[in-house]
């Protein structure tokens, strides 16, 4: 789905001015409570695993009394947005190295997807600069990907398996560790 900044932002002011507006308050804002509640409905509705969504939502929520800002809020459902889109892309991955037959994945090969992944996510880390991003774009282009996975099977020794969850907590957990923490 095609992401565009400035209908985005529109639609998180309104969002904020909305939810801000309700209830009888003394003082102007969206409080913690609020905010916490969606951004915990935002992850519920877009069907991302709890064990995923937990240790975000410690990251990002505020205290029920707090104030959030907009530019808070703006970020906090910017995040949960991205987490729920690249869940579902980490989950699509697991998919290409499921066998069908057993719905599990080869160890091996799911943890060097997951090395690549984690490569592609330090490479965008000095985002300043767009060649990072290029970078960080052909680590998970397809033929960078069929590499790393052609690697790991090259041993050929009976690996353990990997289910979708532990995929999906791992890959999650890369993304999560990218996130600054509400301060």
């Amino acid at each position: 789905m095609p992401f565009c900044r400035t209908a985005f932002n529109n639609n998180v002011g309104v969002a904020y001015e909305c939810l801000s507006a309700s209830g009888r308050k003394k003082k102007p804002g969206l409080d913690g409570r609020t905010y916490s509640d969606l951004l915990k409905r935002i992850c519920r509705d877009g069907e991302a695993p709890e064990e995923v969504v937990t240790p975000l939502l410690r990251k990002i929520q505020c205290r029920d009394h707090e104030a959030v800002p907009l530019d808070v809020f703006r970020t906090g459902m910017l995040t949960c947005f991205v987490l729920l889109e690249f869940v579902a892309r980490a989950g699509a991955l697991y998919q290409l190295l499921e066998d069908p037959t057993l719905a599990v994945a080869d160890r091996r090969m799911g943890q060097a997807v997951l090395d690549t992944l984690e490569g592609a996510l330090q490479a965008s880390n000095s985002a300043a600069a767009p060649v990072h991003y290029l970078e960080a774009g052909s680590r998970l282009g397809p033929d960078s990907l069929a590499l790393t996975m052609d690697r790991a099977l090259v041993t050929r020794q009976p690996s353990s398996p990997m289910t979708r969850e532990e995929f999906l907590e791992k890959a999650a957990a890369l993304f999560i560790a990218k996130v600054k923490p509400v301060s």
